[in-house]
């Protein structure tokens, strides 16, 4: 059995020489007020984690109810030194109410099937949220860390990215590959508020459905929309394979536009919710991670 396949064991925990599976059974039961509509993705660092040489993450595999399984795997391809790329598995965060979150010091996880994300920037619209907290940014590109994205691996690098600039300001956008600029009208950056450091956050973007001008939308810890930019859609957009903690599988130079920090959660749908949906999840994820005494 590979390690991938091990993944689909539920409620166990599978070991072989520098290698664990781990699967948390009282992290299993869904949230009940999480809309399960076009939910495609679904990452939880309490669930379905790959380990190597202790706590290294070598796979995260999310499971919906209406999506299939999906894998996201170290990246070894670019880097000078095998495993470099892989993330880190911290438990028990007191701050997350006892959960465990994915510490990325500009490494990544790539889901290597290229075309799984692409209508989320072509048409169907996206609605993501992620808990996350943010370390100090190293030298990279300028103001471009990122900790997801699915941009083509070359041409105009079109697609959706989650991004800090260096100083942890937040911001998302999307690329139609139109034009290559960074940024003008076919590659907004919706800007958020700097984000305080080594706290966790909960972030959220919305983009509209349909094959006209739709809107950009950044959440901040509330469903109150902090930012807003328009955005041109592009039906016959190409984006890539989506990568965790940087904006695409950037093997040419891996780490130079990716974001130091921590991942406890990350759900995207392939539609954008509904105000009354948003809301709902937002105030579902704060009871799980922040609950108030």
């Amino acid at each position: 059995m590979s390690s991938l396949e091990s993944l689909a064991l539920p409620l166990t925990m599978y070991s072989a020489p520098c290698l664990l599976v781990l699967c948390f059974a009282s992290a299993l039961a869904a949230e009940p007020d999480l809309p399960a509509r076009n939910l495609v993705l679904d990452l939880d660092a309490a669930k379905r984690l790959t380990l190597e040489d202790g706590d290294k993450v070598a796979a995260w595999r999310s499971e919906t109810p209406e999506a299939p399984a999906t894998d996201f795997v170290k990246r070894d391809e670019g880097r000078p030194e095998r495993g470099s790329g892989r993330p880190t598995l911290r438990k028990d965060i007191p701050e997350l109410n006892g959960k465990p979150a994915l510490v990325f010091r500009q490494q990544e996880l790539v889901c290597l099937e290229e075309d799984r994300f692409d209508p989320l920037t072509t048409g169907k619209g996206n609605t993501w949220i992620a808990i996350l907290a943010v370390h100090e940014q190293r030298v990279g590109l300028k103001d471009v860390n990122s900790f997801f994205g699915n941009l083509r691996n070359g041409e105009k690098f079109e697609g959706v990215w989650g991004c800090l600039d260096d100083d942890n300001t937040v911001w998302w956008g999307a690329r139609n590959g139109l034009t290559f600029g960074r940024f003008d009208e076919n590659n907004p950056k919706v800007t958020g508020p700097r984000l305080e450091q080594g706290k966790f956050h909960l972030l959220a973007g919305r983009m509209g459905a349909g094959d006209g001008t739709v809107a950009l939308e950044l959440f901040v810890n509330a469903a109150t929309r902090v930012a807003r930019a328009d955005f041109p859609v592009n039906i016959r957009a190409n984006p890539s394979r989506m990568a965790l903690g940087q904006e695409r599988d950037a093997i040419q130079h891996p780490g130079v536009e990716s974001f130091d920090g921590e991942i406890a959660r990350l759900l995207v749908w392939e539609r954008p919710l509904t105000d009354e949906e948003l809301e709902s999840a937002i105030r579902t994820l704060q009871a799980t991670y922040f609950p108030r005494p």
